[in-house]
């Protein structure tokens, strides 16, 4: 009886170290910044690892809502931070935007005035879209806590907000860092 077996290649990528990683995002996001004809495009700019340009075309208007509603609520809630939108973050695997970041005062003076930040806000927010997919969230989840973000949350406009924790593998019931804020976000 002749037995077949199937072999799997494995594939090792070899990243660049996370400071290695970080300086060349820095360097290729303040080329872009710089740069006449993408400052004419509408949409989010974000690169991969290798410093090529991401494109996502803007949004639908209730994603922007969202983003207003949710920064709205986190100043409200916790003043003493900063609430950024579009905020540019260096990862391992390129420059990535959240929707909406806070950061406190002491993280705001480590990440200094830059045009992109070398490591995350305390919380990063995304508002999903219908074109998000579920792989694509995770990872930039992912992304986001390997670039030191405390908590990643998630605003499925249908449903209620997912808290997520670095190092805790299910959704928090709330959020440790903003513990007030809604469960359940509607706009005005």
């Amino acid at each position: 009886m002749l037995k077949t077996v199937e072999c799997m290649e494995t594939l090792t990528i070899e990243l660049p170290s996370q400071v290695e990683q970080t300086r060349f995002n820095l360097r290729r996001w303040d080329e872009l910044q710089t740069d006449p004809a993408l400052a004419k495009i509408e949409g989010r700019i974000e690169t991969d690892r290798h410093g090529q340009i991401i494109m996502s075309p803007p949004p639908a208007p209730s994603h922007g809502s969202y983003q207003l509603w949710i920064g709205y609520l986190l100043v409200k809630l916790m003043p003493d931070g900063r609430v950024l939108t579009e905020c540019p973050i260096s990862t391992a695997d390129g420059v990535r935007a959240a929707d909406i970041a806070w950061a406190s005062p002491e993280k705001m003076r480590q990440l200094g005035n830059r045009s992109c930040f070398p490591r995350a806000p305390e919380i990063c927010v995304e508002v999903l879209s219908p074109a998000n997919t579920k792989a694509e969230i995770a990872d930039k989840t992912a992304l986001y806590f390997d670039a030191g973000a405390m908590e990643v949350w998630w605003c499925d406009m249908a449903d209620p907000m997912k808290f997520l924790a670095r190092d805790i593998p299910a959704p928090l019931k709330k959020s440790k860092v903003c513990p007030k804020f809604p469960k359940r976000v509607r706009l005005p």
